[in-house]
């Protein structure tokens, strides 16, 4: 399976159960994977794309090990778990560490079915949201040392005439770093500028504050 075709990756020590679902995902036209332990998931899976569905109690690395293991990962993948039993701190912990919902193994296919294609849109929106922010990074890390100072100064509302006086630099000079930084960033006015900017938290030596 290519690891960036999005999947159900089934973690279960429980290998009857585990097959079951696999089969039953597949059968709905999910791809899906299977791993007979959080270690194995953790070798195989866990640099691929799409969402975990994992035991709650598993023998070594339990789910909630395994997830937090997984959260080291910038590029983690939503989890749903499921339990034997209800299990109310599990599923409390689960969910404040992001998990997108928590079932009893019982629960009817399709409450599982909706937890699953509810944590596979989290992970698209997730995954293009970082690409998005990755590509942000690298078009502002292309501007020069000066027209990151500019770029600083127009987003936070200067104009021209002000930004040449807080650098000491002729009005013409910012007219010229305005349509370097317009063309380096693909973008053609202050509003696209200032939007693209604050898709990022920290942009390189850019400081808004």
């Amino acid at each position: 399976m290519n690891g960036m075709t999005p999947a159900v990756h089934v973690v279960d020590d429980d290998a009857s159960f585990r097959g079951a679902l696999v089969r039953m995902l597949t059968a709905r036209g999910y791809h899906a994977a299977a791993y007979s332990s959080g270690e194995d998931f953790l070798a195989r899976g866990s640099q691929g794309c799409g969402c975990v569905v994992a035991d709650l109690r598993m023998p070594q690395l339990d789910g909630l090990a395994l997830q937090a293991a997984c959260a080291r990962n910038d590029d983690a993948m939503p989890f749903v778990f499921l339990s034997g039993n209800g299990d109310v701190p599990s599923a409390v912990t689960a969910l404040k560490h992001g998990a997108v919902d928590f079932l009893e193994k019982c629960a009817p296919h399709e409450a599982l079915l909706a937890a699953i294609n509810g944590a596979l849109q989290r992970d698209l929106i997730a995954r293009s949201t970082r690409a998005r922010q990755r590509q942000v990074r690298e078009r502002l890390a292309s501007l020069s040392e000066r027209e990151q100072q500019v770029l600083a100064l127009v987003v936070r509302g200067r104009m021209n005439k002000q930004i040449a006086g807080d650098l000491d630099i002729h009005e013409r000079t910012v007219k010229l770093h305005r349509t370097a930084i317009t063309g380096k960033l693909g973008v053609r006015s202050v509003a696209e500028l200032t939007t693209l900017v604050h898709e990022i938290q920290n942009p390189p030596g850019v400081t808004l504050s």
